[in-house]
């Protein structure tokens, strides 16, 4: 019914008039920094994920990736691309023993928070243009579903993060197109934004990552278990609730609406 008609006939009634709260769209600003090649930050994310999940005002946060290259300087096809063990052992001057122990352990530490790492088949490159990615998948409200895919492209399937052609695939899974996936590898506008994420995390004294930040005034470094997540959370939120008044009371009335219906 359109307002043309609805607005005389809605007039005419002598409807009771309601009192509620409502919730104005103000919300707890968390935001996590991540490499996604970094082992840690996809554990972090799990755990971060178990804590949100207990967090009894998790509808009130507003949560946002951020990138983080550990190391830029990695090139896209570098010594020992397919074997992951030769490349650390080679660049941390570890023995290929110590470094195959090492991600061993990661991933029996994975599994314990439901991932599965491959690292026989991981394809190590530069993270420069999945992290564009993800910059363009922000726009469209993807980011978190971008970090996830290219988590698990990485760790679990063994993609090669820099094949543009695997890029496209991944960003269509997300429901991006082609057309925005190149626009996201060839715009210099992502590569600013990859740049600027990390030049803020050194503002805000991280080390590394993961590094979440929540409302600019608790910082939790590493993948921490959930229920030290939870306490943060819990403690930062009591002070941004009251800092961040975000209710009013509404006398709820007949009210014409923006699409046409009176009610």
């Amino acid at each position: 019914m359109s307002c043309l008609t609805a607005c005389g006939q809605q007039a005419e009634k002598q409807d009771s008039v309601e009192t509620k709260n409502i919730t104005i769209e103000n919300k707890m600003k968390i935001e996590i920094w991540s490499d996604i090649m970094c082992p840690f930050c996809y554990i972090g994310k799990r755990n971060f994920e178990a804590a949100l999940s207990q967090f009894a005002n998790k509808e009130q946060v507003d949560v946002e990736w951020k990138s983080f290259q550990l190391d830029p300087t990695i090139p896209e096809v570098p010594k020992y691309q397919d074997n992951m063990y030769m490349f650390v052992a080679d660049r941390k001057g570890f023995s290929y023993e110590q470094s195959k122990k090492m991600h061993q352990d990661l991933i029996q530490y994975a599994k314990s928070v439901g991932l599965e790492y491959n690292f026989d088949k991981a394809l190590v490159t530069n993270s420069l243009k999945g992290h564009r990615l993800i910059q363009f998948a922000k726009t469209k409200g993807l980011g978190e579903k971008a970090e996830e895919r290219l988590f698990y492209a990485y760790f679990t399937q063994g993609k090669n993060l820099s094949d543009v052609a695997t890029l496209i695939k991944l960003g269509k899974e997300i429901s991006l197109t082609e057309t925005e996936v190149n626009e996201a590898l060839t715009n210099s506008l992502y590569v600013q934004k990859v740049e600027s994420d990390s030049k803020d995390a050194q503002t805000l004294g991280a080390r590394g990552v993961p590094f979440f930040v929540i409302n600019r005034k608790y910082a939790i470094a590493g993948a921490q278990q959930p229920n030290e997540i939870l306490k943060t959370l819990e403690k930062a939120f009591s002070e941004w609730q009251k800092e961040n008044p975000n209710a009013l009371e509404i006398q709820d009335g007949q009210v014409c609406e923006p699409n046409g219906n009176c009610k």
